[in-house]
């Protein structure tokens, strides 16, 4: 596979990774103190996230993410790159407030990859008449390790009903 990152990705999400504390075929074992930090890290990156979304920042929300990252979301095209997904941000924060939280509900790092499949659960306000409705999504970070800094390399999210 020529995209080292999407062969990480495709690994990780078929539950080929034994446990948080044991490493692959070929590679050096991942101590569970690494692993720990690592998830924490990662955390402070999903918190900082709906931080961002809530103030309705999507240059906050672009510096989470790695320079060639990808967002996929419902009923939308897909953004690739930082430029397309900070417009993509722009469009929604001129649409909607939102106010959510996520619940994650597993983390998997391998290496400079982890995978984070996640829920949220919050308000979204439409900005033309103040409206509110529920929002419910569940979510797919792909997160990759760029200069010692987790950041968002894929997201894709679909609502949960």
């Amino acid at each position: 596979m020529k995209n080292p990152l999407f062969a990480a990705a495709l690994f990780l999400s078929l539950g080929a990774v034994q446990s948080q504390a044991s490493s692959l075929p070929g590679e050096r074992p991942v101590s569970v103190v690494a692993a720990d930090n690592d998830k924490a890290a990662i955390e402070k990156v999903i918190t900082a996230y709906r931080d961002a979304l809530k103030e309705a920042n999507a240059g906050k929300v672009v510096a989470l993410y790695t320079k060639d990252a990808v967002l996929m979301p419902p009923g939308a095209p897909t953004a690739v790159g930082q430029e397309q997904v900070k417009a993509t941000y722009e469009y929604v924060f001129n649409a909607i407030k939102l106010d959510i939280n996520f619940t994650i509900d597993d983390i998997a790092v391998n290496g400079n990859n982890a995978i984070v499949r996640s829920t949220s659960k919050g308000t979204a306000v439409v900005n033309a008449n103040g409206q509110s409705a529920p929002e419910e999504n569940r979510e797919l970070f792909v997160f990759q390790k760029v200069s010692g800094q987790w950041k968002i390399a894929r997201y894709m999210y679909n609502k949960t009903k």
